[in-house]
Protein backbone atom coordinates (compact mmCIF):
# COMPACT_ATOMS: atom_id res chain seq x y z
CA UNK A 1 0.00 0.00 0.00
CA UNK A 2 1.57 3.66 -1.10
CA UNK A 3 0.46 5.54 2.26
CA UNK A 4 0.68 4.07 5.91
CA UNK A 5 -1.78 2.98 7.81
CA UNK A 6 -1.69 5.57 10.58
CA UNK A 7 -2.59 8.38 7.73
CA UNK A 8 -5.21 6.16 5.83
CA UNK A 9 -6.77 6.27 9.82
CA UNK A 10 -6.73 10.26 9.62
CA UNK A 11 -7.99 10.02 6.34
CA UNK A 12 -11.01 8.55 7.26
CA UNK A 13 -11.30 10.53 10.17
CA UNK A 14 -11.24 13.72 8.00
CA UNK A 15 -13.62 12.36 5.37
CA UNK A 16 -16.05 11.67 8.32
CA UNK A 17 -15.93 14.82 9.95
CA UNK A 18 -16.49 16.18 6.74
CA UNK A 19 -19.22 14.28 5.60
CA UNK A 20 -21.01 14.89 9.17
CA UNK A 21 -20.27 19.04 8.61
CA UNK A 22 -21.86 19.08 5.58
CA UNK A 23 -24.96 17.35 6.48
CA UNK A 24 -24.47 14.48 4.36
CA UNK A 25 -24.65 12.45 6.35
CA UNK A 26 -26.46 12.29 10.24
CA UNK A 27 -25.24 9.96 12.71
CA UNK A 28 -24.93 9.58 16.37
CA UNK A 29 -22.05 7.47 16.20
CA UNK A 30 -19.41 9.33 14.75
CA UNK A 31 -16.37 7.04 15.66
CA UNK A 32 -18.44 3.85 14.19
CA UNK A 33 -18.59 5.92 11.02
CA UNK A 34 -14.90 6.74 11.15
CA UNK A 35 -14.43 3.16 11.55
CA UNK A 36 -16.34 2.00 8.63
CA UNK A 37 -15.03 4.87 6.38
CA UNK A 38 -11.25 3.88 8.10
CA UNK A 39 -11.86 0.02 6.70
CA UNK A 40 -13.46 0.83 3.54
CA UNK A 41 -10.67 3.05 2.41
CA UNK A 42 -8.49 -0.17 3.70
CA UNK A 43 -9.69 -2.44 1.70
CA UNK A 44 -9.66 0.35 -1.44
CA UNK A 45 -6.09 0.88 -0.96
CA UNK A 46 -5.18 -2.68 -0.05
CA UNK A 47 -6.43 -3.71 -3.88
CA UNK A 48 -3.09 -3.45 -5.62
CA UNK A 49 -1.27 -4.96 -3.16
CA UNK A 50 -3.75 -8.27 -3.24
CA UNK A 51 -3.42 -7.92 -7.36
CA UNK A 52 0.32 -7.44 -7.12
CA UNK A 53 0.35 -10.85 -4.87
CA UNK A 54 -1.96 -12.63 -7.23
CA UNK A 55 0.92 -11.76 -10.21
CA UNK A 56 3.63 -12.80 -8.44
CA UNK A 57 1.88 -16.33 -8.01
CA UNK A 58 1.23 -16.28 -11.36
CA UNK A 59 4.29 -15.33 -12.54
CA UNK A 60 6.19 -18.13 -10.15
CA UNK A 61 4.10 -21.11 -11.75
CA UNK A 62 5.83 -20.14 -15.05
CA UNK A 63 9.39 -19.26 -13.85
CA UNK A 64 10.80 -21.85 -15.67
CA UNK A 65 9.10 -21.41 -19.21
CA UNK A 66 9.82 -17.36 -18.80
CA UNK A 67 13.94 -18.33 -17.88
CA UNK A 68 13.62 -20.63 -21.51
CA UNK A 69 12.28 -17.86 -22.88
CA UNK A 70 14.25 -15.11 -21.86
CA UNK A 71 11.03 -13.28 -20.94
CA UNK A 72 11.61 -9.98 -19.15
CA UNK A 73 10.07 -10.13 -15.07
CA UNK A 74 8.96 -6.68 -14.99
CA UNK A 75 7.45 -6.53 -18.54
CA UNK A 76 5.44 -9.91 -17.70
CA UNK A 77 4.71 -8.04 -14.12
CA UNK A 78 2.97 -5.38 -16.06
CA UNK A 79 1.54 -7.29 -18.41
CA UNK A 80 -0.51 -9.61 -16.37
CA UNK A 81 -1.15 -6.89 -13.56
CA UNK A 82 -2.78 -5.06 -16.19
CA UNK A 83 -4.88 -7.87 -17.27
CA UNK A 84 -5.87 -8.68 -13.67
CA UNK A 85 -6.82 -5.41 -13.32
CA UNK A 86 -9.11 -5.12 -16.07
CA UNK A 87 -11.02 -8.52 -15.08
CA UNK A 88 -11.44 -7.31 -11.27
CA UNK A 89 -12.38 -3.85 -13.00
CA UNK A 90 -10.31 -2.09 -10.37
CA UNK A 91 -8.91 1.81 -10.57
CA UNK A 92 -5.47 1.98 -9.75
Amino acid sequence: MLLSKEYVGYLAREVTKKLIAGKLIETKAAAAVGEKVHAAILEEFSLEDRINDEVRVILEAYSAEMQKTGANYQEMFRKVKNELVRKYKAVL
